[in-house]
């Protein structure tokens, strides 16, 4: 009888991505990628794609699919039960209209909507709420997940970005 291996060997797996080199190489922010500031000036840098009065929109810079935006509150806030009533309410209204927006646009057969609040629950970013939407189709993870757990993203972000925010300006 053949004996197994009691450790299975991994091999190096690599995946080209020129893209990220803007991030490696980039300033990092010494304040929270959420706390918008007042002028709209970097608007369309930061990916932000609705303003509202106690929220807003905003494109995920690291997708999981094409069209990942997010909702988060102004306010500096870790905790969902930190959420003032009129915050709640304009967050969740927001995400229902998006929902609209990525059915329309990416005729997308299902959305993940999620909220990973803190740390030990998957939060990049902990320290400022906020919640994913993400489209999915049935099959869009493709045999790049099944073969070898890779998401491939089709469309560049600020692409996706141009097409998304006229429905934005519509609100």
């Amino acid at each position: 009888m053949e004996r197994k291996p009691c450790i299975e060997e991994k091999k190096m797996k690599q995946l080209w991505t020129p893209w990220r080199i803007e991030y490696i190489l980039g300033p990092k922010p010494d304040s929270c990628v959420f706390c918008l500031p007042e002028s709209r000036e970097e608007d369309e840098e930061r990916l932000v794609l609705y303003r509202g009065r106690h929220a807003f929109v905003i494109m995920n810079k690291f997708p999981y699919s094409n069209g990942h935006i997010m909702v988060c509150p102004y306010r500096h806030v870790m905790a969902l039960a930190q959420l003032e009533k009129d915050e709640t309410h304009e967050i969740m209204d927001l995400m229902q209209r998006c929902t609209l927006v990525l059915q329309e646009h990416f005729h997308c057969e299902g959305i993940n909507i999620g909220l990973n609040q803190g740390q030990a629950a998957g939060a990049g970013i902990r320290e400022h709420l906020h919640f994913h939407l993400v489209p999915r189709w049935n099959g869009d993870s493709s045999f790049m997940a099944v073969m070898d757990e890779v998401r491939t993203i089709p469309e560049h972000l600020r692409s996706s970005y141009a097409h998304l925010k006229p429905y934005f300006d519509r609100f």
